[in-house]
Parts: C-alpha cells; structure tokens; sequence
C-alpha cells in the first residue's frame, strides 16, 4: 500500500511540474520580441490571456498520471502562424547544407582586447570583416566602397541611432526633425523617440512635412514594408538623406547600379539571414560623419563584438567565393532567388483563389548580378484587405495569422505587412490557409 501511493504521489508530482513548464514555455512564446522590439504578447495581451488558458488546459488535460510520455502534435489548422516579424529563418536549409565551409573555431585567448585596428578611424573593426565586406559588395555589385568609411554596428539599429547622433547639429534651438515617407518602416519612430533625444525627433511622414529648416530624412530601398524602390521625397534645401539598404541585394530586387550615396546602412540579418550575429555596416562619405558615429557607438556598447565580426567574415567571404567560382550555380543568391521566387508565386496565387486580399505588382528589370530580368520579391509582403475589412492585422488575427498592420507603418489599418522569410513549414501553411478564406 505504501508502495502504492509513493507511486501515486510521485506520478502527481510529475504532472504539477509538467503543468508548470508548459505554462512558463507558452508565457516565453507569447512574449517574444518581435523585429520591432515590441512584444507580442504584450500587444495581444487580452485576447492571448484567454487563449493561454485554453492552451495549458488542452495539453494538461491530455496527460493523465499514468501517462508515460507527452504529445504536443497539433494540426495546423489549430497552428498559430506568426508572420508578424521579419527573423530570416528561411535560410536556415542553406547554411546547414555548407557544412563546416563556415565554421569558426576561436580560442579562448584570441580577441580579448577593446581594440581591433587602433590606427582605424573605426578602431574596434575588424581588419578581415572590412576587407569581406568590400568584396562582397565589389562581387555583387550593389554598392559603391570606393572613398568610403566602414563604420560596424550591433545591427542596422545601432548604426541607424549613431547616424542620427552624427547627423543632428549640436547648436540648433530645437531637435531636427526625422522624416520617411509612408508607409516606413515601423521602427523609425520607436529608435528616433525612445531617448528622448534634444538633438532628434520624429516628425512624421515626409511627404506631409513642411517645415523650413534642417532636417533628416530616411530613404528605405526597397522599401520596409511595401518593397519598392524609393528616392527622397522632400525638397528643402537643408535636407539631409540617410539610405537604408538593408534589402539592396538580388534575392529581394534586380541589382540595376551600384548604390552612390553619402551614408548607406547594410545588416548581415537581410543580406545572408544571419540576424543572430547581430551585425551591421555603413558606407559613410564624409570623415566626420563616420567619426562621430564611431564615437557613439564607443560610448554606447564600446565598440562591437569581435566573434560576431570574424563570423560574418566567414560567411561574407563563402558568398563572395561561391558567386566567383566553379560552384556558382549553388551560390547563396542563386539559392536565395529560387526560394524568393517560390514563395512569390505561392503568394500571388493564395490571394487570387482567396479573393479577399490584393498585393502589389512590382515592374520586371534586369539584375546586372543575376543577369536576368524579373520582377522585385520583397522580403515582406504588402497585403491589403479588399471589401468591408477595415482592420485587416485583426481580420487574420481571427484566422490564427498574425501579422502587423498598416497603422504601425503610418498608412491604412487595411494593410498588413507579412514576413516571407519564414521556414518552409510556417509559410508553406500561410499560404494554404490564406487561400482558402473566403470572409
């Protein structure tokens, strides 16, 4: 009888803590940041909390103290299918057929100091990551490098802020303003505001703004989230431009002329899918500029991660050597351009069989790199909601997709931005179950 209950208690015990893990790990997903350093969960705060509840019922109550094991599988009709964010998971499938091509081994005593090249204006890059860099550009075609200053950053983000610490002049009465034009990327306005700056602020989208005087606007091309080529759209005098090109490369858009402009920012999470590393460049013109955001990135994380530099390096350098070698046709762009094309294609005819949504036409160019014409395939989807759907983010919300909507881009809740960099299991079930939504 003893034996009986130890058994019994032992049994209960496992069932409480198992109940306690699943509720910990489903809290965890529900309060993932999204691309835009938001939560989730925190956005969906009320409509989730039900749903949590519901969740950790159905699989507790599927665990019984007798039970020896648990099953977790769930149809993907019941799957929730989260799009909301731009992690470049796709890629996934390539890195892990190069095997070890690149891998990096460091020892435990290598790269333990601050600096990298003290006699670098941007003193903590590394050597070999700036020279991969120039050649990947060189290689593709997309950039010019020549006369330019390499400034590394945490990510596009990091170097977005130092350029607007570089930018802002020190002796106005009142911040710059900072302008896009809409629809712009949805963290613009988070970074510009989130310090509360003296020296910036966000002043809205940049084909409503008026006002005489200095200003900074930000270029996104393609665009985040609509995916179109973009040119700067104010006509004051006093303008100055910062070109985001995150997107500038042949899998998302034809490469027609290597970009020329003063302040280019790149990031290694669009351009090969590492968005882990967390790893950015910019292609500055003006010394001064460059120093200044040196100087702010050495005051704000002193510098940048060496490891994630050597790494990047390693991958730049494997892009750069299958897109010049024999092996060419199994390049990362070619593989790149494949999946991009696929997943277009799936899209398009998702929303003709659907019939409830529209997506954007985009005009076919030639891609100098590629050498071949096609259309543009971002890497977001722009989707409007046609009809009576007025808030199309909560419209698929109820279909259990969750995407993010056009008032965070500064545009018409009827659109939504939808990530198409996503595993082939999570996008492959987007499509299936946007063509079949009828209202």
């Amino acid at each position: 009888m003893a034996y009986i209950l130890s058994v019994f208690a032992v049994r209960n015990l496992l069932f409480l803590s198992l109940a306690l893990n699943v509720s910990l790990i489903l809290r965890v997903l529900l309060l993932h940041d999204s691309q835009d350093g938001s939560f989730n969960g925190l956005f969906f705060a009320e409509q989730k909390k039900e749903a949590l509840a519901t969740k950790i019922t159905r699989l507790s109550s599927s665990v019984s103290p007798s039970s020896s094991s648990l099953t977790m599988a769930q149809g993907d009709e019941d799957r929730v299918i989260n799009l909301d964010h731009g992690d470049p998971t796709m890629y996934e499938s390539y890195w892990q057929k190069k095997g070890d091509e690149t891998t990096v081994v460091i020892p435990g005593w290598q790269f333990m100091s601050y600096f990298s090249d003290a006699t670098r204006l941007c003193w903590f890059l590394e050597p070999e990551f700036a020279k991969q860099i120039v050649r990947l550009h060189n290689v593709v075609g997309n950039a010019v490098t020549e006369n330019r200053h390499i400034v590394v950053g945490t990510g596009s983000t990091q170097l977005f802020q130092a350029a607007l610490y570089a930018l802002s002049p020190c002796a106005e009465a009142e911040p710059i303003s900072v302008v896009s034009a809409a629809p712009y990327y949805s963290s613009y306005p988070l970074i510009t505001d989130c310090l509360k700056s003296r020296l910036y602020k966000w002043a809205g989208d940049a084909r409503s703004f008026s006002k005489n005087g200095p200003y900074i606007e930000l270029v996104t091309s393609p665009n985040n989230p609509d995916g179109f080529a973009r040119r700067s759209v104010v006509n004051g005098s006093e303008g100055i431009l910062i070109h985001d090109l995150a997107y500038y490369w042949p899998q998302y858009t034809p490469i027609s002329s290597p970009a020329n402009y003063d302040l280019m920012l790149f990031t290694v999470s669009k351009s090969t899918g590492h968005a882990g590393m967390r790893i950015g460049w910019a292609l500055v013109k003006d010394e001064d500029v460059a120093r200044k955001m040196t100087k702010y990135i050495e005051i704000n994380t002193i510098g940048v991660s060496k490891d994630s530099q050597v790494r990047a390096a390693k991958v730049l350098k494997v892009i750069s050597d299958n897109s010049e070698g024999p092996n060419e046709g199994d390049s990362f762009f070619e593989f790149s351009y494949r999946v991009m094309a696929k997943r277009w294609k799936q899209l398009r005819e998702a929303v003709q069989q659907s019939g409830l949504f529209s997506v954007s036409d985009f005009p076919p160019q030639l891609c100098m790199f590629l050498n071949r014409v096609f259309e543009p395939q971002p890497a977001f989807a722009w989707i409007k909601c046609e009809g009576d759907i007025e808030d199309c983010e909560s419209f698929l919300r109820g279909k259990k997709i969750l995407t993010r909507g056009g008032k965070h881009f500064g545009v018409s809740p009827k659109y939504v931005r939808i990530s198409m960099l996503d595993r082939d299991k999570n996008y492959d079930t987007f499509v299936r179950r946007l063509s079949t939504i009828r209202s």
